[in-house]
């Protein structure tokens, strides 16, 4: 590579954030042709192939832009769902179990009263 007064001023960064570039836009290039070259009944696993190809060539494009991936919002509302409903369950449990544990309490308090009355009469 010719060196220019440009070219030095460029970080080390800027130089491999170039060279990601060029060898992503080869990638995308040679998965294109790949893509292009494959016969008869292979189409739905080249297609998805080449949608894969696709969103990885994207996700790395976006980073090299330095945007930020997107937040899988389904997925985040959908874990928070499944852990309210096991905190719900749980809280349940522990107050079924803290009822029970204080019926028996009272029932064992109520025998030892009836107990003490019929020693003390």
């Amino acid at each position: 590579m010719l060196s220019t007064p440009w070219t030095d001023r460029r970080g080390r960064a800027e130089r491999i954030a170039t060279q990601a570039w060029d060898h992503l836009v080869s990638a995308v290039e040679s998965a294109g042709d790949t893509a292009r070259s494959a016969a008869g009944g292979a189409e739905d696993k080249v297609g998805s192939a080449r949608d894969e190809a696709w969103r990885r060539a994207s996700d790395a494009f976006d980073a090299l832009a330095g945007r930020r991936p997107h937040r899988p919002w389904l997925l985040i509302l959908g874990a928070g769902l499944v852990g309210a409903a096991i905190g719900w369950a749980a809280g349940t449990a522990a107050r079924n179990a803290i009822t029970r544990d204080n019926e028996d309490q009272i029932e064992i308090v109520e025998a030892d009263a009836e107990r003490r009355s019929s020693t003390l009469a």
